[in-house]
């Protein structure tokens, strides 16, 4: 899989077919990160990391730091690996933990990711924690499955059996 635009495109993160995850596919990561626009600056949280995916293409379009969070120690050092392939021009936080733990300290981010397994999670308790991590003026995108009860207010766009939500916390 390639970092598809920014400074570091056509970079190739590695991946693992012997772990359980679902990347997004470029397409689909074409297109928020053609929503979101420029992210110069800007704290970006990945959550359900996976391989780190959207994280490293923020960091290609700009964002100064990146914190990953997967509950899936093989994943993280997936990621770690991953990490090295960059010349640093932004800060990396890598912590293997479950979301909701993690979202109950207290940091806030510019932009939260959340790819969580289709089904398995609680979306409307997802999107409330995600909310109080968020800056003012923040976003929250989420991917899911058309299957899962998508929470109201935000903008969503279809992609065959997967849906990305964009929210954003009002000031």
């Amino acid at each position: 899989m390639n970092i598809i635009a920014g400074r570091y495109k056509g970079l190739q993160i590695k991946t693992s077919k012997n772990l359980l995850y679902r990347p997004t596919s470029s397409r689909v990561r074409k297109s928020i990160f053609d929503i979101l626009g420029n992210l110069n600056s800007l704290s970006v949280l990945d959550i359900f990391a996976g391989s780190g995916i959207l994280g490293f293409e923020a960091a290609s379009r700009g964002a100064s730091e990146i914190t990953f969070v997967d509950n899936n120690r093989k994943l993280i050092e997936l990621i770690k690996t991953n990490s090295n392939k960059f010349d640093k021009e932004f800060n990396t936080n890598i912590i293997c933990s479950k979301w909701d733990y993690f979202l109950k300290k207290q940091y806030q981010y510019d932009i939260i990711f959340a790819d969580p397994p289709y089904g398995k999670i609680d979306i409307i308790k997802l999107k409330k924690i995600c909310f109080s991590s968020l800056l003012n003026n923040g976003r929250f995108i989420l991917e899911s499955s058309k299957k899962d009860r998508i929470p109201e207010g935000g903008i969503t766009k279809h992609y065959g059996d997967t849906i990305i939500t964009f929210w954003t916390k009002a000031s």
